[in-house]
C-alpha cells in the first residue's frame, strides 16, 4: 500500500502555509480551527496547536492550510512540519472523530488516468489496507463491493489501494457517459457502511504480501525493491496503479516487475519501463541493471 506524503508550502512572508496530501484525508468542505479547544474532535490538528507558532488551521479533503504568529518565519520550520504530519499519518493517526453514531460524509471524486480505459475514484477516507486486484467477478467473490462493480456491463477489472480504487472498462462504454453513474454508487456503497472486502481475505492477502516482502532476497534484489518502493510507487500511484517487484535475472541483469491498476494494459506502460522505471535503475545501480520487463506487460 502506498504511504501518505506530505508537501509544504509557503511563498517567502506568508502567514499561511499549504500543506498537500497525497491522499483524501478530510471532509470535503473546509473547516477552520481557532485554538486548540474547537479541535477536539480532530487530533491531528490537535497536534499541531501543540507548536507554539500555530495560530489556526483549515482542514480540507487533502490539503492542511496552516496559519502562523510572527515569531518565525515558514522557511525555518515547514520541512519539519511536513515530516512530523507525514509521521503521524504513517503511523495511524486519527485525523477526525467519528462522534456517536453520526456518519462523516463520504466524498468521492474521479481521476482520469494514463490509461485511458481506467478511471481512478478517490475516497476521503481508507478503504483497504494493503492492495488487491480483480481480473473478474469470480476473483471478487469475498470483496463485496468489488463484485457489485462487476455487475456493470463495461467493468473489466477492479484494483484497489488505500483510499481508491481503480476500474478499468471494456471498449462497450466511454467514462464520460458513465462515470458519475460509477463514482454515485461508489459514495452511497461507502457511505451505507457496507463491507468493502471480507476480512478473513484481507488478513490473508496481508499474510501473502508479508510473506513476499519477508522472503530472502540477495543485496542486489533489495536495493531494487527499495527504489521501487521509495522512488517509483507513490508515482504510479498517483496514476491509479501498482508496481511489483517480482524476480531479478542476475545472469542477464534483468529486474521483472508486475504492473497492476491503471498500469496493467496502459498503451504507455511500454515507454514508462523503459524511460522511467529502467533508466532509474540503471543510473542508480550502475553496472547491475540491463533491462526492466512487465512479466504482465
Amino acid at each position: 500500500m502506498s504511504k501518505y506524503s506530505v508537501k509544504g508550502k509557503a511563498n517567502k512572508g506568508d502567514i499561511w502555509a499549504n500543506f498537500i496530501i497525497n491522499k483524501a484525508i478530510g471532509p470535503e468542505q473546509v473547516k477552520q480551527y481557532n485554538n486548540i479547544d474547537e479541535a477536539s474532535g480532530a487530533p491531528l490538528v490537535q497536534q499541531l496547536f501543540y507548536l507554539p507558532f500555530v495560530k489556526s488551521v483549515r482542514l480540507g479533503l487533502s490539503e492542511l492550510q496552516v496559519e502562523r504568529f510572527n515569531i518565525l518565519e515558514w522557511e525555518e520550520v515547514i520541512d519539519e512540519v511536513s515530516e512530523q504530519l507525514q509521521n503521524y499519518l504513517n503511523d495511524g493517526g486519527i485525523v477526525i472523530h467519528q462522534k456517536n453514531n453520526e456518519k462523516i460524509p463520504v466524498s468521492i471524486y474521479a481521476e482520469s488516468t494514463p490509461n485511458p480505459s481506467v478511471m481512478k475514484f478517490v475516497a476521503n477516507k481508507p478503504l483497504v489496507s494493503q492492495s488487491i486486484e480483480f481480473k473478474n467477478i469470480d476473483e471478487a467473490k469475498e470483496a463485496p463491493l468489488a463484485q457489485k462493480l462487476f455487475h456493470f456491463p463495461f467493468v473489466k477489472e477492479v484494483f484497489m489501494d488505500a483510499n481508491y480504487l481503480s476500474i478499468t472498462k471494456f471498449d462497450v462504454a466511454n467514462w464520460e457517459d458513465v462515470v458519475m453513474e460509477v463514482r454515485e454508487y461508489v459514495r452511497q456503497y461507502i457511505e451505507s457502511g457496507k463491507t468493502i472486502i471480507n476480512a478473513a481475505v484481507h488478513t490473508e492477502d496481508q499474510k501473502i504480501s508479508l510473506e513476499k516482502k519477508t522472503k530472502t532476497l540477495n543485496d542486489t534484489e533489495q536495493q531494487i525493491v527499495n527504489i521501487l518502493d521509495e522512488y517509483i510507487k507513490p508515482a504510479v500511484a498517483s496514476d491509479g496503479g501498482n508496481i511489483a517487484f517480482e524476480a531479478f535475472d542476475e545472469e542477464n541483469k534483468i529486474v521483472k516487475v508486475v504492473l497492476q491498476g491503471a498500469c496493467s494494459g496502459c498503451p504507455s506502460s511500454t515507454f514508462t519501463l523503459k524511460n522511467g522505471i529502467e533508466t532509474m535503475l540503471k543510473e542508480m545501480m550502475p553496472g547491475k541493471i540491463n533491462q526492466v520487463e512487465a512479466i504482465n506487460g
